[in-house]
């Protein structure tokens, strides 16, 4: 359908976040330091993100993109649990999800997690090494029984992480999917490395 929706100019974005915290939506996150549409269908096409961008980087545009999915917006909003080990496989917000996998701790060591890291994504949470479970299992099946359109797992830079990756990367093999996967490394001083 052809529809208002907003259009970053990523050569004009300074990636401060402010347009990112301004969507409450969250339709746009930071992606490698620009500000970045992440769903057509979380926008609203009422711009509460231009008067927030301050490098005038966003403006309105009207082409083809998926309706505003104003449902998918409120389950975005309240998933519940965010804990992997309690999470039904089958939990509505796995619909077509951009899904952060993150390690517990990193939410608390990273300063800016939440406008970061969160912002239009599925979050689950764990610890591979207090958790003692091995999470492959339950994630492949998550990766198989849904249409996950991304992967990107926040680990801290310790050895005992690395652990929430590797189980990542196991479920994809697992579930024999192509899915996009990045993995984001936070220092023990609470920054990208």
């Amino acid at each position: 359908m052809i529809r208002k929706i907003i259009q970053i100019d990523e050569e004009k974005c300074n990636g401060c976040g402010l347009c990112a915290k301004a969507c409450h939506e969250h339709a746009i996150g930071i992606v490698s330091g620009k500000a970045r549409l992440l769903r057509d269908d979380y926008c609203d096409g009422l711009g509460n993100c231009l008067p927030a961008c301050p490098a005038g980087a966003i403006t309105f545009v009207e082409r083809e993109a998926a309706p505003y999915d104003a449902a998918a917006v409120q389950a975005n909003r309240h998933q519940w649990p965010v804990q992997l080990k309690l999470t039904s496989v089958s939990a509505p917000y796995f619909h077509n999800a951009h899904l952060l996998l993150a390690a517990d701790c990193t939410a608390y060591a990273y300063p800016d997690f939440h406008t970061d890291f969160m912002s239009g994504k599925t979050v689950l949470i764990g610890c591979t090494k207090l958790d003692a479970v091995d999470y492959s299992e339950k994630l492949a099946e998550i990766f198989r029984n849904n249409q996950i359109q991304s992967v990107t797992v926040a680990r801290m830079e310790v050895p005992c992480c690395r652990g929430m990756e590797a189980a990542a990367l196991t479920a994809l093999k697992k579930s024999g999917k192509k899915i996009p996967f990045s993995t984001v490394v936070i220092s023990t001083e609470g920054s990208v490395i």
